[in-house]
């Protein structure tokens, strides 16, 4: 972006925000069409002010913010409404997709698609969709749209997997065929979790299971070491096999 620009009446949704002085916040939004945005909010914090109670997680907002460098100012923000509000596990499962975005995400890289499929995984926890199902679609889309796309229908020999067959998923290279040995690895999947993940079909409680783990390590791997803090805590509020990746 230039400096000094203004935009305007841009669709985001808020990522994180904390406060800033003694009035004021930093918001990390996502926007359609600047991605990943600093914003000090300054006043927002103020009993009066009109960005007070504006400012939610979650929510789908119009946002005008102004001014170059890293953070810019916000200028105004609307509610968009027609969002339903999120609680319990689903709301945890947000704060995962959130932590996503702000962990592996870069600032000012423009990601409309991944902004909309954003959207689409909030109304899908919002209407009690299969939490793992829309994890998994909203992993995919990520992974896809920052450039660490999967290939899961074609093996790193460039043949077409086969249903009936297993591989070992290696990062950077795609699936490798290991028929004939054991399946104690973690990255090891049927080549129809594979199929079924291209296609973005969840039924089967094997693609489930399996395209978890999977997506868990390569997660993981890109994260860099990075400790997920979503995962910790509902790990320790819930303890059961349904925990976020």
């Amino acid at each position: 972006m230039t400096a000094k620009q203004r935009v305007d009446q841009q669709p985001a949704f808020v990522l994180h925000s904390y406060p800033y002085r003694e009035t004021s916040l930093i918001v990390e939004v996502f926007s359609r069409d600047h991605g990943r945005v600093g914003l000090v909010a300054k006043g927002a914090r103020r009993p009066m002010s009109q960005l007070r109670g504006v400012l939610m997680a979650f929510q789908p907002l119009l946002i005008d913010w102004s001014g170059g460098g890293e953070m810019k100012t916000l200028v105004r923000a609307e509610w968009m409404g027609g969002q339903p509000l999120l609680a319990g596990q689903a709301l945890l499962c947000a704060y995962y997709a959130n932590e996503l975005l702000m962990r592996l995400m870069p600032r000012e890289d423009a990601h409309p698609r991944l902004h909309r499929a954003y959207g689409d995984t909030l109304r899908a926890l919002a209407a009690g969709e299969s939490q793992e199902v829309v994890l998994r679609r909203f992993e995919l889309a990520l992974l896809k749209e920052l450039g660490y796309g999967l290939s899961l229908d074609v093996d790193a020999d460039g043949e077409p997997v086969r249903g009936d067959a297993r591989y070992a998923y290696i990062i950077e290279r795609g699936p490798v065929s290991i028929d004939g040995r054991s399946d104690d690895d973690a990255a090891v999947v049927t080549g129809k979790t594979l199929l079924d993940m291209a296609s973005g079909d969840f039924r089967e409680p094997e693609t489930v299971v399996q395209s978890k783990a999977l997506m868990r390590r390569l997660i993981q791997h890109y994260l860099g070491g990075q400790v997920l803090q979503s995962r910790r805590v509902f790990t320790e509020l819930f303890a059961f096999p349904g925990e976020p990746s």
